[in-house]
């Protein structure tokens, strides 16, 4: 739990400098992202770890995790998924997600769409989560930075 903080506090980071040289208010942008008057919203926070179902190596384990990304990508574009990485596996923890969602349920709902928690290869842990409403940007600034293939 003490790392969980550590990830919390590290997300959160980006928020604090904010406070200290504020740019221009964005009326819009924060109304469209769901923003108080501090620029925070409340999130949905996944820690995904090591299920009790390791897939083996081999074609049906390519396929789970191709299904993963592909699944990853749809709540990313349906608005739903604000960020969303994997971790270095140490004690067991794999991946992250953040959903745009103060409920509980409807990001367990999402969570349970993936081809990795299908197969039992990782179990989902969820927490409510507030940070910086800027998380909701992610997606749209990350995909500015994607080099387009020749």
């Amino acid at each position: 739990m003490k790392i969980a903080a550590c990830v919390l506090a590290a997300l959160c980071i980006g928020s604090a400098h904010a406070q200290e040289a504020p740019a221009a208010y964005d009326a819009a942008k924060a109304q469209a992202w769901g923003a108080n008057e501090q620029g925070m919203r409340p999130y949905v926070f996944v820690l995904l770890k090591t299920g009790p179902k390791r897939v083996p190596a081999g074609p049906e384990r390519d396929e789970m995790f191709k299904g993963h990304f592909a699944n990853i990508q749809r709540l990313a574009k349906e608005g739903l998924l604000v960020y969303a990485g994997p971790l270095d596996g140490v004690d067991g923890w794999r991946g992250l997600f953040i959903f745009a969602t103060a409920d509980l349920e409807v990001a367990r709902k999402a969570v349970e769409t993936d081809p990795v928690i299908i197969n039992g290869e990782m179990v989902a842990e969820l927490h409510k989560h507030y940070g910086s409403a800027a998380l909701v940007g992610v997606n749209d600034q990350h995909n500015r930075l994607i080099k387009p293939k020749p």
